[in-house]
Formats: structure tokens, sequence, C-alpha cells
């Protein structure tokens, strides 16, 4: 049954030389990579416009020039990533240039902050959809937690059936979105240019506005900077292309980079063009919306879309968060089994963890993440600044042809992205304090799981000059824990029997009537085997098995000799039918399990009905 529902969910399993036919063409990666990025025109703009209006609505025509600024930022980014994809054509983006530049630790200071930014993504980006949703229907708010669960749930489930089929799916949603906030931004500019909107709507650009310093102007440009949350996520997921992979990848980010500079600055001078101001109950790009058509059909459009692409701009989080832990793992940073490929030949693990995640933030903050918005965005800039750390020691180092342009390029960049850095400090400390200790915590978890991994290694490495240890079948011990006289200790004796003619069988009897019973019986079968039998005070089969095991270990480490315990168990044709027996054999096991250079062997025995 679970099976057939698994198959159901997510589809049949594919080969591994299939692999190609899940490869991203650059269309669909626009889609599935450039969702997070692209919805953050519905809310970009706004945060610049949120801090302008504490001196006044006359403050707003500043949006313009952060508007340029935030335009800068985002074309040097946008060519940095660009040579992060070339230098770097195995993905991994800010965490390969930090660790490969800047040394391991800057690299897992990256990595970590991306791994919590994409869970951060699907958090916010989901909640935000369903608080689009609830708006619409108001009789659904009271179970808008569960609403977020599903979508997160949904999303998960069309991400593990594959990067192609949940690409073609939410590819859709994504074209809708640009040609709906083109059609607006190209509607409203006709109507500017033709005289339809008088210039009396907005205040005078360049007015000097009293109240209005560097400090403030900065802290809405930081704002704003929220708009370029997910550029970073092509770098990271450049396998998934088809090949050649650098240059689609390149190509897809230049078009993502194209697309979100016209729709940001059109929506930000279209803002200003109609003097609209953020309003508690309304947002910026529904008031738009509202200007450009009035309260028609083209309006819901826009609406419906934008609550589609603010909760599948949690899909960027899917596409990059596996690939980026694979990088991890395999450098033995992150759990092994994050580098294994499902099914669907996807980083199942890793979708399946990040949907786990983010369901639990959703559930803890119940559904209102707006307090989550400034440490995702820290989260965005800290592997930002690395990067174009990164890649300015890198040209200084290695000076390739034209690297002094590459250079000037990063210098920009980082100067910006640590510029932001330092006024969400200053201004949102309250807010973002707790990436100052829980990036250092993540980082510290990522050491530990290396050192495990080391340790395993360095104790698992086999010296090729000392020869292999031999051991005669005469020095192994065998020790088969018994519950009575049945055809599975039977089948467990024949076995132990074949491997030495040192074999014990060991009874606990709860009882002295029970062992005397045992004992009786025992010599009437006569299996040619020596029976001890132990007294358990306290009812415990588990404790005083271990401590004879224990003592038959020292025994034999004197002469040198190898302890094998040979558990018989028997296994149901029915699942739960095993609800309806003793799990003796599991308890023996998970308790010797923990004893040093003991040797344990399963004698199974299958119940045909």
């Amino acid at each position: 049954m679970v099976k057939k529902l698994k198959r159901l969910l997510i589809g049949r399993p594919l080969k591994s030389n299939e692999i190609q036919g899940q490869k991203l063409n650059k269309l669909k990666a626009l889609a599935i990579l450039s969702s997070d990025a692209l919805s953050s025109i519905a809310y970009g703009p706004e945060q610049i416009l949120v801090v302008l209006m504490t001196i006044g609505a006359a403050a707003l025509w500043y949006s313009l020039p952060i508007a340029l600024g935030v335009l800068i930022l985002l074309i040097a980014l946008i060519l940095s990533y660009r040579q992060i994809i070339y230098s770097y054509p195995h993905g991994g983006g800010a965490y390969m240039v930090a660790k490969e530049n800047l040394g391991m630790n800057f690299g897992l200071i990256a990595g970590g902050s991306l791994l919590i930014d994409y869970i951060l993504t699907v958090a916010v980006s989901v909640s935000a959809g369903t608080d689009a949703v609830t708006s619409a229907f108001p009789t659904l708010h009271p179970w808008s937690v569960w609403i977020a669960v599903i979508f997160v749930v949904i999303i998960t489930l069309l991400n593990l059936r594959g990067l192609t089929e949940s690409a073609t799916f939410l590819a859709y949603p994504v074209y809708l979105f640009i040609i709906a906030i083109v059609g607006l931004i190209l509607i409203g500019m006709f109507k500017v240019a033709t005289g339809q909107v008088t210039p009396e709507v907005h205040h005078t650009f360049g007015q000097p506005i009293a109240g209005v310093g560097l400090f403030l102007l900065l802290k809405a440009f930081s704002s704003g900077c929220s708009a370029l949350t997910g550029v970073e996520a092509i770098s990271n997921a450049i396998p998934n292309f088809k090949n050649p992979a650098p240059r689609n990848a390149a190509r897809t980010l230049i078009m993502m980079g194209c697309i979100l500079g016209c729709l940001f600055i059109g929506s930000v001078l279209l803002v200003y063009w109609y003097g609209l101001a953020p309003m508690a109950d309304q947002t910026i790009l529904s008031q738009l919306a509202e200007s450009v058509f009035g309260r028609n059909v083209f309006y819901y459009i826009i609406q419906a879309v934008t609550a589609l692409i603010l909760i599948l701009a949690a899909n960027t989080g899917y596409s990059a968060f596996p690939q980026l832990a694979f990088n991890l793992a395999k450098d033995k940073y992150m759990p092994r089994p994050f580098t294994v490929r499902g099914d669907r030949l996807g980083y199942s693990n890793g979708i399946i963890t990040l949907g786990i995640c983010s369901i639990i933030l959703i559930i803890i903050f119940r559904g209102q993440t707006d307090s989550l918005i400034p440490i995702y965005a820290v989260g965005v800039f800290i592997p930002f600044s690395l990067s174009q750390t990164g890649m300015i020691v890198k040209w200084l180092r290695e000076k390739p042809k034209g690297w002094v342009n590459k250079l000037i390029t990063n210098l920009i960049g980082a100067f910006i992205c640590y510029l932001i850095l330092i006024i969400f400090y200053i201004t949102k400390f309250q807010n973002v304090w707790i990436t100052l200790v829980f990036i250092p915590i993540v980082v510290f978890i990522f050491h530990k799981i290396h050192q495990h991994y080391l340790a395993v290694a360095d104790q698992l490495r086999i010296d090729f000059a000392q020869p292999i240890r031999d051991i005669k079948a005469t020095d192994n011990v065998i020790v088969v824990p018994i519950a009575g006289i049945t055809k599975v200790v039977e089948q467990s004796l024949v076995y132990a029997k074949s491997l030495s003619d040192n074999v014990i069988a060991v009874y606990v009897g709860q009882s002295p009537e029970q062992i005397e019973k045992m004992e009786r019986e025992w010599k009437e079968w006569d299996p040619g085997v020596r029976l001890v039998t132990l007294h358990s005070l306290y009812r415990s089969i588990v404790t005083p098995l271990s401590k004879f095991i224990d003592t038959v270990k020292w025994k034999a480490d004197q002469n040198g000799a190898t302890v094998t315990v040979v558990i018989p168990q028997f296994y149901t044709k029915k699942w739960w039918q095993r609800l309806l027996h003793n799990q003796s054999g599991v308890l023996i096991r998970a308790a010797l399990v923990r004893h040093a250079n003991i040797v344990l062997a399963t004698v199974p025995y299958k119940f045909k009905r």
C-alpha cells in the first residue's frame, strides 16, 4: 500500500541514465529558479516607501534615486554571479567561492547562511501567499497555518516528482506574473505619456525635504535591496541545467536580471507618477493595479498571479537547497544522505528536509513570519558579501585576461553589500541579532559532522602492508540466546554449528521452575550444544544476557578468539502480526550493538501463513 501510494504521488522510479531528461532548459530554469527574485516585485518597492514615509509623502520622490542604486547593485551582482558560474561550473555559488578563496570557515558561513535563507524563503513566501488567499476569502483566515502547511506539502511533492515536472507545472504562473506586470507597467506608462495622469498627484522630483539624511536614505536603500533575494539561486543550481550547463545558467541569469531590473524600475516609476503611498490595508502593487485598471477583471488577475508567485517563490529554495546541501555533504560537512538521489533522480533527502523545516517554522510562528523578513534579508547579503570578497581575492591572485574590469565589478558589489549589512545590523539589530548566534552554531555543527567523518575514515582505513589476521573456525565462540525449543532455535543452532564447534545456547529464566523445565527439555532434545541457564531476578532478559556475553568476551580476548552472537528471529507474513509478539530479538540486538568487537548475526525464519 505504501509503495503504491508513493508511486501515485511521485511517479515511477527513473533509471540513472535518464538524468539528462531531468535537466532544465533556459525557459523552465528561468521559471523555477527566478520565482523568488521576481516575486520581490510585490514587496521590494513598498519596503523603500515604508521607510521614506516616516518623514512624509513629500519624501517619496527619493524612491527614484534609491531604486537606481538598487539597480546598480543588481547589475553588479548579476555580473559577479555570471563570473562565478563560469569559474565554478559544478554549482555551490557563494559557498564554493568563499571556501576556495577565503578559507573553509568563510565557506561554511556562506553555506550555512544560504541554507537558513532557503528555509526562510519557503516559510516566508508561502505565508505571504497564504495571507493573500485569506485576504480574498476572510472565512479561511482561522485555517491560515494549515493552508500554508498544505501549500508546502504540495510544492514538496511536486519537487519530489522531479525538476522537469515541477518546472513544467510552475512555469505557467511565473510567466503569467511577468506578462501581467509588464502589461501593468506598459499601460500605466501609456496613460502617463498621454496625459491621463496629472502631474499634481505626485510631489516634485528633487525638492529638498527636511529630515531626510544619509542614514534614512541608506536605511531605505537597504530595505529596497530585499528585492534582490534569490539572485544567487542560479549559481547554486548549475548542475540542474542542460548541457552546456554553465552557458545556459549564465544566459538564464542575464535573462532574470534584465526582467527583474525592468519590472523593479518600471513599478517604482509608476508608483511615483501615480503619487501612491503605503497603506495598512492595501499593498502598493494592489494600489497601482487599481489606479491603472480600476477594480475590473485585470485588477483581479494582477492580484491572483501575485498571490500565486508569492507562494511559488518557495520553489527557488527547493531547487537550490538540495544542491547546496549536496556540495556541503560531499565535503563531509553535512550528513552523507544528502548526496543520494531519490527515485526521481532529485536529491530527495534535501527536498524533504527543506519541507519539514519550513513547516516547523510556519507552525512555530503561526504563519506570521514578518519578523523573519529582516533575518531573511541578512541571510542573503552575508553570502553576497562573501562571494564578492572571494572573487576579489581570486582576481588578485590569478590575474587572468581582463581581470581589472572584473575586479572593479566585484569591488563595487562588495562595498555595497557590506554597507547594506552594516545598515541592517545598526537599524534592525533587535530583529537580526539572532544571526550572530545562530550562524556560528550552524558552523559549529558543520565542524562536528566533519570531525565525525574524519574519525570514521581514520578508523576504517586499511593498512595494505599489514596482513589480514587469520582466525581459525575453532577460535570462534558462538552465543545463541534462546527463548524455548522451536524451529527458529533449531535453524539458528544449525547455522551456529557451521561456524564453530564452540557454541553456547543461553536461556534466561524468570524463575527456578522455568530454568529446571528448560534444562530437562534440552537434555531430552539433545541438539549437541551446551546450554547455559541464567536466572533473572528482575525479569529482564537483556541485562543478564549482556553480563554473560561480557564474561565470554573477556575470556575470548585472552585467547585471541572472536565472539559472535547469533540471534534467532522469526518474521510474520503480515506486518500487523508483528505487534502480537514480543520483540526480544530487536531489544537484544539494540543492547549488544554497543558492545565493542562483538559480531551480531540474525538468522531469520519467515512464516508462510
